[in-house]
């Protein structure tokens, strides 16, 4: 979905999280935004001056539909986890403020599966655009909360870490072209 500079209404009270503070705080109902971003099945508004991000639970706050999964995950019940299936979720996952999954922006660091019979435990690292990015939580819980989408994934940690320091060279090609730095 593109932005779109179209006023929205919002249809009821609803939990959004401030951008790039990370603080949790209230939508209420009346209140009237911009779509800015549309991107993994959540949304990034202007409100007020300020960027919010609400979830796709929310969707109908704002009057759209919530997104199905749209991902390569396929259903394999009792089949040990595959890395291609991870990795797929992990790009549905988006920085509020830039339109390029985590994986393009080259934020995951590590991957590990660990395949058990009693499920699969996953181990992800990951870093940050920035030090100090309030948003890094969040980010980080939209990822577990996604891989832990996959069947037969029984538990995640997902590690935020430092070192190396994130630079823009750790991009994708395909990034760097979407965000106009080729």
């Amino acid at each position: 979905m593109q932005p779109t500079s179209e006023l929205i209404t919002v249809e009821r009270d609803c939990e959004a999280i401030l951008i790039p503070s990370g603080d949790p705080i209230k939508l209420v109902k009346g209140t009237h935004v911009r779509i800015t971003q549309a991107l993994g099945g959540d949304y990034t508004l202007f409100v007020n001056g300020n960027l919010v991000k609400i979830a796709g639970d929310d969707a109908d706050a704002i009057g759209k539909v919530k997104e199905e999964e749209k991902s390569d995950v396929q259903k394999n019940s009792g089949k040990p986890v595959e890395e291609e299936q991870v990795w797929a979720q992990l790009r549905t996952v988006y920085d509020p403020e830039i339109p390029v999954n985590i994986v393009e922006l080259g934020l995951i660091y590590d991957l590990q599966i660990d395949n058990k019979k009693e499920g699969s435990f996953i181990n992800v690292k990951m870093t940050l655009t920035a030090p100090g990015c309030g948003m890094g939580p969040v980010i980080a819980m939209d990822a577990e909360t996604k891989i832990r989408n996959i069947p037969g994934v029984n538990d995640v940690l997902v590690e935020i870490v430092w070192e190396p320091l994130w630079d823009r060279d750790m991009m994708s090609e395909e990034a760097k072209l979407e965000l106009g730095m080729m």
